[in-house]
């Protein structure tokens, strides 16, 4: 859909083998974290690198990357004021000699700032709403921008690699994944994620061609997909070993409804 043009991976999540399966799917452009991004000529200023949208190649295909500051984005996780982010941004932004389109991302759900209901606090009554009021009452002040439109409008810059990793957490800095695969029973999950989920796919494939004779088939395989979807959520992995369990709950489900499937197919 043309409204959709962007992924958010999960945990902000990324790797370079990812580009040819999002342009498969019609995605424009990915966000990633300012962390793992690197200039292919190591040639551009780091507020270039930050505040301009790149193209990144993998595979014989190419993606849009915004990028996400890392700094700014741990800023607004713990609570700003306006007018200390209007200076910070111009600071950061006073030697861009082009449009800077910049990007905070944060987990609003872990963020007091963010769920808060006390009147005229948090992040969208105390930041966010006399953000946009300035936004309207002065053309010079900083201007929100749907990602698309600035694409449309400005187009990109060169052309970056971005190293496999997410975002930070509070003791992680995201790089490699270790958070969410750094141990073998985390590793040992995933794999079966994968193989469960392939196998999935294939009875999704076979059914296809079954058609109507077996009215049931899909009922049971769409009960063993949502179950083999939220077993890969990133939640089941965030907390090293502690949720795995989670994730194999959910698959020795998906597989018991896998096994009656098939059944159908014999």
């Amino acid at each position: 859909h043309d409204d959709f043009q962007g992924f958010w991976p999960p945990e902000m999540g990324f790797c370079m083998e990812m580009i040819p399966l999002l342009r498969r799917f019609g995605y424009r452009f990915v966000l990633v974290d300012s962390e793992h991004v690197r200039s292919v000529d190591g040639a551009m200023r780091w507020e270039e690198l930050c505040y301009r949208p790149h193209v990144a190649r993998f595979g014989g295909e190419e993606i849009t990357v915004i990028v996400r500051d890392r700094e700014l984005s741990k800023a607004q996780e713990s609570g700003m004021e306006l007018a200390w982010f209007e200076r910070e941004v111009r600071a950061r932004t006073k030697n861009c000699d082009f449009p800077p389109l910049v990007t905070t991302c944060t987990d609003g759900e872990n963020s007091a700032w963010f769920r808060t209901l006390t009147p005229g606090g948090g992040f969208w009554e105390a930041f966010y709403k006399p953000l946009l009021e300035r936004a309207r009452s002065d053309q010079h002040a900083i201007q929100p921008v749907f990602i698309k439109d600035y694409l449309d409008r400005f187009g990109v810059g060169g052309e970056v690699t971005v190293g496999p990793g997410a975002w930070n957490t509070g003791w992680c800095e995201g790089g490699d994944f270790v958070q969410w695969a750094g141990t073998p029973a985390q590793q040992d999950a995933l794999t079966r994620v994968d193989e469960v989920s392939q196998a999935i796919q294939a009875a999704l494939n076979n059914a296809a061609h079954l058609g109507s004779r077996h009215p049931e088939l899909p009922k049971l395989l769409e009960e063993a997909h949502w179950r083999v979807l939220r077993a890969e959520t990133s939640c089941n992995f965030f907390w090293g070993d502690a949720w795995v369990m989670r994730c194999h709950a959910d698959l020795d489900q998906a597989c018991e409804y896998l096994e009656r499937a098939n059944s159908h197919y014999t």
